[in-house]
């Protein structure tokens, strides 16, 4: 007889398998919900999916079209794996790994021929002996060259490939008499498969690290900006323009997500980094040049996350239960929210001129107005207003009077690292500055070269004004025509 516990299992396996279907159906519509969601945020990713499709397709012919198999054979192989290990999504990230992979496996390649001739002369008992010793060497020397910080960052996985390829060929070689006709196999797929995924990648819909790189700093600056916007309407609780402000519902819930937005910020480095490295492999284009100073946006994007790490200790400190003297803050207040908005406007101006590759106009202006409020918010400080009271009161306004002054100077930092970039880079001056001359022009040429015309057109009006004055009221008019 059956247990009451065997039915019971009996019966949730029934209920289980009568639900699997909408369970797998739920999960279905949860992938297509995450791909479309995936393909509408960036729909380069699908442009970047077909052309790996299209890569790997062209490569596949040297294996599926006789006469090129027989000029290969199974080493057509190594072209389809080069374009599935080398095509990456940018340019830069491409072209690095292929011409890494290019350059060891020839290097490589060279040496693994000359290691088996050597070998080779001492005979059947010594030539084991001397491969597996050049072997050892190669591959120890090679690793521990892969520990130089600059090698570990552009060139590791070329040292990676060129251990692979000497190992292959100096050990194939002993038991394959043709390895130089194995190693010009493997080279000359290799290239061809590289060869396919550098020209796809750069003349099919392009994605380039350095113009990615370029707009991700632009951007991150004017993340810094809405946080400082955000941060002075929940602190202090007044608007852009200085006049005191009700949170609303959508207006809190806007300012909660830009007071998260420095998190991207924070954990951007790793990112940074790599983005550069790829964008110094990549041939000039547009204006960007080969030789476009990265080292300016790392210096940048360091900067800013210096300002975000004092920005997430305002947020710390937004969100604390411990709250200072009111009276401290009211006192602060003013000269704080002129710091926070003067930085606000300006890190918003420099990513603008980033992004447009335009030099900024006003953001040393508004430094400077900025370092005129820290000037003025230390020596209130300083005064002897708050000999009287508690220092533990103190303390708080004090900690974020503290960081502002930190983010006022970082801010200073990132503007000569803007303007140092947009002098050697060359941004874009005459032009910004002929447009709006040219939307302006009936302005400024009548104010400038025509003065007088302009002038008596005006003085008529008046006189035609104050000749109907008179004939109306002649007692108002003529004190009027007095002055």
């Amino acid at each position: 007889m059956a247990t009451p516990n065997t039915n019971q299992e009996k019966a949730g396996v029934w209920e289980k398998l009568k639900t699997l279907p909408k369970v797998v159906k739920e999960k279905v519509l949860g992938i297509c919900r995450l791909s479309k969601e995936i393909a509408q945020d960036d729909p380069r990713r699908v442009i970047h999916s077909l052309k790996v499709g299209l890569a790997i397709s062209l490569v596949s012919l040297f294996y599926y079209y006789q006469p090129l198999y027989e000029n290969f054979g199974l080493s057509a192989m190594w072209a389809v794996m080069t374009v599935v290990v080398v095509f990456e999504y940018t340019v830069g990230a491409t072209l690095g790994k292929g011409l890494n992979r290019t350059i060891a496996t020839l290097v490589a390649g060279a040496l693994g021929v000359a290691a088996h001739y050597l070998a080779s002369l001492s005979g059947q008992t010594g030539e084991p002996i001397l491969i597996g010793v050049f072997v050892f060497i190669q591959a120890a020397i090679a690793s521990f060259i892969r520990f130089f910080p600059k090698v570990k960052a552009r060139y590791d996985y070329g040292m990676l490939i060129f251990i692979l390829t000497f190992s292959l060929i100096s050990v194939s070689g002993f038991r394959d008499d043709e390895v130089l006709e194995m190693a010009h196999k493997r080279l000359s797929t290799i290239f061809i498969g590289g060869s396919a995924c550098v020209m796809i990648s750069i003349f099919v819909c392009p994605v380039w690290a350095g113009e990615e790189f370029h707009y991700s700093i632009a951007h991150k600056l004017e993340i810094l900006a809405d946080f400082l916007e955000a941060f002075v309407r929940e602190y202090f609780k007044i608007s852009q323009e200085g006049e005191s402000i009700d949170n609303k519902e959508g207006d809190s819930t806007d300012n909660k997500s830009f007071l998260e937005g420095y998190k991207k910020v924070l954990n951007s480095k790793s990112s940074d980094d790599s983005m550069a490295n790829f964008a110094r492999w990549e041939p000039g284009h547009g204006k960007f040049k080969f030789h476009h100073p990265w080292d300016l946006y790392l210096k940048i994007g360091g900067l800013s996350r210096q300002c975000a790490y004092r920005m997430e200790a305002l947020n710390a400190h937004l969100n604390s239960d411990i709250h200072g003297s009111p009276e401290m803050r009211c006192t602060i207040q003013e000269l704080c929210s002129e710091m926070i908005l003067e930085c606000s406007k300006a890190l918003k101006e420099l990513g603008s001129s980033i992004r447009t590759m335009t030099r900024p106009s006003s953001s040393d202006t508004n430094v400077a107005n900025a370092k005129a409020a820290v000037k003025s918010l230390k020596s209130l400080l300083q005064s002897s207003l708050w000999k009287e009271t508690d220092l533990l009161s103190l303390i708080p306004e004090v900690t974020v009077a503290s960081l502002l002054i930190d983010i006022v100077e970082f801010t200073e930092n990132i503007s000569d690292s803007v303007n140092e970039l947009a002098t050697l880079t060359k941004f874009d001056i005459e032009d910004t500055h002929k447009s709006p001359k040219t939307s302006q022009s009936p302005h400024c040429e009548c104010a400038e070269p025509g003065p007088k015309t302009d002038n008596l057109q005006l003085v008529i009006l008046v006189e035609e004004s104050a000749l109907a004055l008179t004939d109306t009221e002649k007692s108002i008019s003529d004190p009027h025509n007095i002055v």
